[in-house]
């Protein structure tokens, strides 16, 4: 009997950016008795349902985006006759959905680190629940991914996770809940060995898979301080320290060496945080912004942002210590007006981006955003073929509206327009290369208007686009950029390396203390 492990996609592009790194986590936590898994990431290509033989053991994680692909496989394979156990943050916050549509014999709830292997052992006695509870492992239980079993140059990109939770309370964000607000850091010798691992297999770009690599800001410890929290400071200063220690060892190792990571924007309030995420070769961040007036900011818990011109300041700041931001806008918040989209491709610009990505307001299920659109619907809610709007991730793709919350001046296809039109002038060819300046080489330069392109296909063309047409034609543009960015991503192997001699790093605040 073999243990599968399945990424579900509707979207298979040959390659991917970044690998999954979940799928190589359960790997590392199956018991060594049921051999080693065979692990399916759908985002290279479509599973081969014939592989799986009755009796095999198979694994599905799934977020709210790609559950209707996970339960289709789940049912398939359980007419097959193998073991069906889901997992992943949908499966979390909807366990009897995956029970009822998916054909799942289990699910795990929370962690799996711990509770896989648990599952596995009592569907082989027999003897198996059908809710397991993994909770929220501590980072010492958090597991090592089985980088082995990855296959060759099929990624651009390596991921490694350093921590789990985040300490914000963000309204479109479930992170929070389902992983908790206290940061659980995994111990830095565990993190280094896993990237000299990946860069010896030949990765020098690795994204560091935080929900926030920030997890301490000064306002943090400011309010300890005032509320007299002496034993809350010292927690704090702890954290932010292991960080500083973390970044440190990154620093030793080769120079080649590219990470991109996910921090608040708090951060550029930080310059020693920021100088030691430059030191530490942490090149690019994902900030979420999300709006540009103060207005939005307030209408999604995120008033701790700046807007406007103050915003542009801040946000300059990252490239000023040598990070580049991935800025992460929301369309679609009640205060937005026609002249919103404009204005949020000039800050982008006038800001200094690197990147951008531009999404449409979707309620994701577990968030306070879902819970008071659901709540607006109503006993009845309106329906697509007899699915409630309140549950469109059961809702076909080419039959799923793009905007669920109505907007008080602007109709769906209006915002849809406006939105794939921000996307468009942002990552025109001319504006692309432009931004391609920050970089020294022309091979450098090349890959990053491949990348700049394949990221506008795969996650704009494919995900705003209204019909079926114009998706797979955006996969197949998708694909062919994929050949080319892969080739300038890769790097020598370096078999030989070693691990970096620990360091003690310094807490700036706790010497000014």
């Amino acid at each position: 009997m073999r243990v599968h492990l399945i990424n579900p996609s509707d979207s298979s592009f040959g390659t991917a950016v970044i690998t999954p790194r979940w799928l190589y986590v359960l790997a590392a936590a199956t018991p060594a008795s049921f051999g080693d898994p065979l692990v399916w990431d759908e985002a290279l290509e479509p599973l081969d349902a014939t592989a799986i033989a009755p009796g095999d053991y198979v694994g599905i994680g799934i977020h709210t985006g790609n559950a209707l692909r996970g339960y289709a496989i789940g049912t398939e394979l359980r007419a097959r006759g193998a073991r069906v156990i889901f997992g992943g943050i949908h499966a979390t916050l909807y366990p009897r959905e995956a029970l009822t549509l998916g054909g799942a014999h289990s699910v795990v709830k929370g962690d799996g680190d711990l509770a896989w292997g648990q599952v596995l052992k009592d569907h082989r006695n027999g003897d198996f629940q059908e809710v397991y509870d993994g909770g929220r492992v501590e980072a010492e239980n958090f597991q090592s991914a089985r980088w082995d079993l990855l296959p060759d140059k099929k990624y651009m990109w390596a991921s490694v996770q350093t921590l789990r939770g985040c300490p914000k309370h963000c309204s479109f964000c479930s992170v929070w809940r389902t992983d908790g607000q206290k940061p659980r850091q995994r111990t830095v010798d565990s993190v280094v060995s896993e990237i000299v691992e990946l860069r010896r297999k030949g990765f020098r770009f690795i994204a560091l898979a935080d929900d926030n690599f920030y997890p301490v800001s000064y306002r943090d410890i400011e309010l300890a301080e005032k509320q007299k929290n002496f034993s809350r400071v010292e927690q704090l200063n702890a954290i932010r320290e292991e960080r500083f220690e973390l970044m440190a060892r990154l620093k030793q190792l080769p120079a080649d060496m590219v990470f991109f990571t996910q921090i608040t924007m708090e951060a550029a309030e930080d310059p020693e945080f920021l100088n030691a995420m430059r030191d530490a070769h942490i090149k690019g961040a994902l900030v979420g912004v999300e709006a540009v007036t103060p207005e939005g900011l307030k209408s999604v818990f995120k008033d701790f942002n700046l807007s406007g011109d103050n915003l542009v300041r801040q946000l300059q700041k990252f490239r000023q210590h040598g990070v580049h931001v991935l800025g992460s806008f929301i369309f679609g918040l009640p205060t937005d007006r026609e002249d919103t989209f404009a204005a949020t491709c000039e800050l982008a610009e006038k800001a200094g981006l690197t990147f951008a990505q531009f999404v449409m307001l979707t309620p994701f299920a577990g968030t306070v955003d879902f819970e008071k659109w659901e709540k607006s619907l109503g006993d009845n809610p309106p329906a697509v073929d007899g699915i409630p709007l309140s549950r469109y991730w059961l809702i076909p793709n080419h039959k799923r509206p793009k905007m669920f919350m109505p907007h008080p001046t602007m109709g769906s296809d209006e915002m849809r327009v406006r939105t794939q039109a921000v996307w468009d002038r942002f990552y025109s060819f001319r504006s692309v290369w432009k931004r391609a300046g920050c970089v020294k080489t022309l091979k450098a330069r090349l890959a990053f208007v491949f990348i700049s392109k394949l990221y506008r296909q795969m996650y704009a063309s494919t995900g705003i686009a209204t019909d079926s047409a114009r998706r797979k034609r955006a996969n197949r543009w998708a694909r062919w950029l994929a050949i080319p960015c892969r080739a300038l991503f890769q790097a020598k192997p370096m078999p030989q390396l070693a691990n970096p001699v620990p360091v003690r790093a310094v807490n700036p605040l706790k010497v000014l203390q």
